[in-house]
């Protein structure tokens, strides 16, 4: 086994979003899980890349899972690059041809396209940012002390 990860207790969206994240390393991007960029909404993975640019990435396990999101479009104001990360056997043809294209599996991921750059305003990328870092401390911190408070149970 590569890695400590009993992948049997992830969701085969959370699968999917680990060999993004496993990917997306190798261009220099750090990526958090489950952030919520505005009240409502929950992108499935943001990468923040070496220069500043913001990508989302949103996971579909299933043809259900797509059909079901109409919220998807909300997220368009929240990054450089919006993607979709689906697994090998998803039917793509379903799939928006404006956005980015991932490929992937618990282990890794191929960017098959890339989506086109609409580059956030100044101050929204600040915020952005700022949510990001605040988001991947968090984390940080309840992995490295499990029983510390987290304001508003949220991570």
């Amino acid at each position: 086994m590569d890695d400590f990860a009993d992948l049997s207790t992830f969701q085969p969206g959370q699968l999917l979003a680990r060999g993004v994240c496993r990917h997306l390393i190798t261009y220099d991007f750090v990526c958090v899980e489950e952030l919520t960029p505005t009240r409502g909404r929950r992108v499935d993975v943001m990468a923040l890349g070496p220069k500043g640019e913001i990508w989302v990435i949103e996971c579909k396990s299933s043809r259900a899972d797509f059909m079901s999101d109409g919220k998807w479009a909300d997220y368009l104001d929240w990054c450089d690059r919006y993607f979709w990360a689906v697994d090998q056997d998803f039917p793509v043809d379903l799939l928006p041809l404006d956005t980015g294209l991932i490929i992937a599996d618990a282990h890794d991921a191929e960017i098959i396209r890339m989506a086109p750059e609409e580059k956030l305003h100044a101050s929204r990328r600040k915020v952005v940012t700022q949510k990001f870092a605040r988001h991947a401390a968090r984390r940080a911190h309840v992995a490295r002390d499990p029983g510390a408070p987290v304001w508003g149970g949220m991570l």
